[in-house]
């Protein structure tokens, strides 16, 4: 008790002690004068002005959505060359350039065109409607060059500019027609092809891309941007990131293409060997990596729907590359690159239409049955008798035919988003109504893209011509088309000499003969490709007809086979016995020069 007392009296003797200075401090305080603010400047009233203004016109920009479609955008760019690494390694060595600048040049030449008039087509107000189905083309002024669109214009029912939807959707225009070329690499000329370019988008790739795509952007209701005014769009199709408007459009196309223009020569009869299969695989990877942005972009928003597409993107090439390089190992005994890089790409186009509407199990469904039909139908290709050179048909077409119409079977429509995305599919309500919907959808895709683009093809050839020469095609196109060389393994000086010399140079190839060939005649031209082929072909013993021609010819083409040196003469005579004994009829062998 005394304790606590005494520390009673500590507390009270303290708190007197501290109340003066406390009293004083708070004096002290009150006498301070308030103070008062000076007056703001013009400049800063006019910038608290401008910062107001800048942010009210900015305010509904979504900053992640934006962030992720430029990296989106960057991603399919990406796969142009990708697409043209691709390609390149599957051609001959003479071509490699040739080939590489049919993908790249999409970039320039569809690329103005899509910022003049292309977006405007795709996706402008509705121009041409089938009665109340919806529009097949859109036009609208302001979207013409972008003249009568600002930068910070949010692109109505999404959080992006409309710059950037524009300049991501032209990223699928530019490698949609360079998915074509793969079926006509190594015969065609490039003025044609360019000229194709433009034609096919304006007529095939814009109006496919406005029936599936285009919605009600430009109205001034309060739910513009959210309902679908194109054709199919409007019937529920479904094409989350380009099955029918890029894949079957591609692949048909180049279906036309393959069966109005002549084959490449010597084809089915000499295999045409891929000169780097180094070039193929770093471009299917390069291809797998830009499809992330191809499909997961398609969403236009950073947001779970972009993780369902993105995820069924990687299961999709995962499943189709595999079963491709299984069933290839099983048939022919031996794994090979380019069947895995065929699957890879195989899968990724399949699963294109359904990316942002099936489960990961779904992707993995549709990359797998992908990887097998589109590999039986490249494997049995030489029965069908087309010259399809890189398989455009055979992977983009059937597969992109084949995933549309999955997309069907293993949709779902997703209730974590609004407006609601996608559709029930067959496995999840038992209805087939969606596949029908996919089917109908797929079909007219297909039939716009051949009919128009057969007539486009047969149209410029008629006029201008769309083939080299045979003679050409044989030098190679790098040469032909370009003037260049894609690898350069000649011999030649790296850096030129310091000083001149007056004194001739030693030749660094010795000089050969000179250049003429023989003519056959009286026998079929595949009858002589064929006989002249087996000869070539390792052997212990060889006629001698053969051993005194061989070592002097450079090619052959058709009837004519080319010397350079030897006696003309005599190229002529044993070159004439050989085939009359081995195909046991009478020929007439002529020389020229």
């Amino acid at each position: 008790m005394l304790k606590r007392l005494l520390l009673f009296f500590v507390f009270c003797t303290l708190l007197l002690l501290a109340a003066p200075a406390l009293t004083q401090d708070v004096k002290e305080k009150k006498e301070e004068p308030a103070k008062v603010e000076a007056p703001k400047t013009r400049e800063e009233i006019e910038t608290e002005k401008v910062k107001a203004r800048a942010a009210e016109l900015t305010k509904d920009i979504n900053q992640a959505d934006t962030a992720w479609m430029m990296v989106s955008t960057a991603f399919v760019l990406f796969m142009v060359p990708g697409l043209a690494l691709f390609y390149a390694g599957m051609v001959r060595r003479k071509n490699v350039l040739a080939t590489m600048m049919h993908s790249m040049v999409a970039l320039a030449v569809v690329g103005v065109f899509w910022v003049a008039i292309g977006y405007s087509l795709a996706f402008g107000d509705p121009l041409i409607t089938v009665g109340t189905m919806g529009s097949v083309l859109g036009f609208s002024k302001k979207l013409v060059f972008m003249q009568g669109v600002n930068p910070y214009d949010v692109l109505p029912g999404n959080g992006i500019p409309v710059y950037l939807h524009m300049a991501y959707q032209g990223m699928f225009a530019i490698i949609t027609p360079a998915l074509i070329s793969g079926a006509i690499a190594e015969r065609i000329r490039f003025k044609p092809y360019c000229l194709f370019l433009i034609l096919w988008i304006t007529l095939v790739y814009c109006p496919l891309a406005h029936a599936v795509w285009a919605m009600d952007f430009w109205t001034a209701a309060a739910d513009a941007g959210t309902n679908a005014v194109g054709i199919l769009g409007k019937m529920s199709a479904l094409d989350f990131a380009g099955g029918t408007v890029v894949h079957i459009a591609a692949g048909f196309s180049a279906l036309a293409a393959i069966l109005i223009l002549p084959k490449r020569v010597g084809y089915p009869e000499h295999a045409m060997h891929p000169n780097s299969m180094v070039l193929t695989l770093t471009g299917a990877g390069l291809l797998w990596f830009g499809w992330f942005g191809f499909n997961a972009g398609s969403g236009l928003q950073c947001s779970a729907l972009a993780t369902t597409a993105f995820i069924a993107t990687q299961c999709g090439a995962a499943a189709g590359g595999l079963i491709w390089m299984v069933a290839e190992w099983v048939q022919r005994g031996k794994p090979t690159a380019l069947g895995l890089a065929s699957g890879i790409v195989a899968g990724l186009v399949a699963v294109t239409p359904a990316a942002g509407f099936v489960l990961p199990c779904g992707g993995l469904a549709i990359g797998a049955i992908a990887g097998i039909v589109c590999y039986l139908v490249v494997t049995f290709k030489p029965k069908f008798g087309y010259d399809d050179s890189l398989d455009a048909f055979g992977v983009h077409g059937v597969g992109g035919f084949l995933g549309a119409v999955l997309t069907g079977v293993f949709c779902y429509q997703w209730d974590f988003i609004y407006p609601l995305v996608g559709q029930p599919g067959m496995l999840v309500n038992g209805d087939l109504k969606q596949v029908e919907i996919q089917l109908i959808a797929a079909t007219g895709s297909a039939v716009l893209a051949f009919v128009v683009s057969a007539i486009l093809i047969k149209v410029i050839d008629v006029v201008i011509g769309f083939m080299v020469t045979p003679e050409e095609e044989t030098q190679g196109l790098d040469q032909i088309e370009h003037g260049e060389a894609g690898f350069d393994f000649g011999y030649g000086y790296d850096t030129a000499p310091a000083i001149s010399s007056t004194q001739p140079k030693s030749a660094i190839v010795p000089p050969v003969g000179s250049k003429f060939q023989v003519i056959v005649e009286g026998a079929k031209e595949s009858d002589l490709i064929k006989v002249w082929s087996d000869l070539c072909q390792p052997s212990a013993t060889s006629a001698p007809e053969f051993k005194a021609v061989y070592p002097f010819v450079t090619t052959v083409q058709g009837n004519r086979f080319k010397f350079r040196g030897g006696d003309q003469n005599a190229m002529k005579e044993n070159l004439k016995k050989l085939f009359e004994k081995s195909l046991k009829c009478s020929l007439q062998v002529k020389i020229e020069a």
